[in-house]
């Protein structure tokens, strides 16, 4: 029953973050939000810290579920070609909005955040010194196309056309070649 109550106050909290599109989560609007008193809501997330700490979690567990459905192998055995790949279908893919970015962006701003977003994403996109340079640059270019994507479409500013993301697909699909295949 908790985890169902904890599930509901996180699902609630990112709907006000679409809703109003930044960090502005407080503890009574939360609270409303999943149809608890503010007192109820404490009684899981004691401080606004403790919540939004809670939905960073939340957002990154979903994040990790789509990218190990991506992958379909233990990240531990998988190649950095293949994780950056996972990394990038997600992003390219996936349906991201604005609690999303508020998520990432308000993470930027807040040590604590931060901290479990890195520990969470960073396994998947973080590159081996011994790659050589010419494809640890296409990789990270991948990426980062995969990343202004993931930006343009959760923010709705500048976004990309449909039709554009396929050929993104394309795009990316020859960066993440890997240098022995070409």
């Amino acid at each position: 029953m908790a985890r169902n109550v904890k599930r509901l106050i996180l699902d609630g909290a990112l709907e006000l973050l679409r809703i109003e599109g930044g960090g502005s989560i407080t503890l009574d609007a939360a609270a409303k939000q999943a149809g608890l008193t503010k007192p109820g809501l404490m009684y899981h997330f004691p401080t606004k810290e403790a919540l939004m700490l809670a939905v960073v979690d939340h957002v990154a567990d979903r994040w990790e579920q789509l990218l190990r459905d991506r992958l379909s192998r233990p990240l531990e055995t998988a190649s950095p070609h293949q994780r950056i790949r996972a990394y990038v279908e997600v992003a390219l893919d996936a349906p991201f909005d604005r609690a999303d970015f508020a998520i990432c962006a308000d993470a930027h701003y807040r040590t604590a955040l931060t901290d479990t977003w890195v520990r969470r994403i960073e396994p998947w996109i973080t590159l081996p010194d011994t790659l050589p340079d010419t494809e640890r640059a296409r990789l990270t270019a991948a990426r980062l196309l995969a990343d202004g994507y993931c930006t343009a479409a959760a923010t709705s500013v500048f976004p990309v056309p449909d039709r554009d993301r396929l050929q993104l697909l394309a795009v990316t699909e020859d960066l993440l070649k890997d240098e022995t295949s070409r």
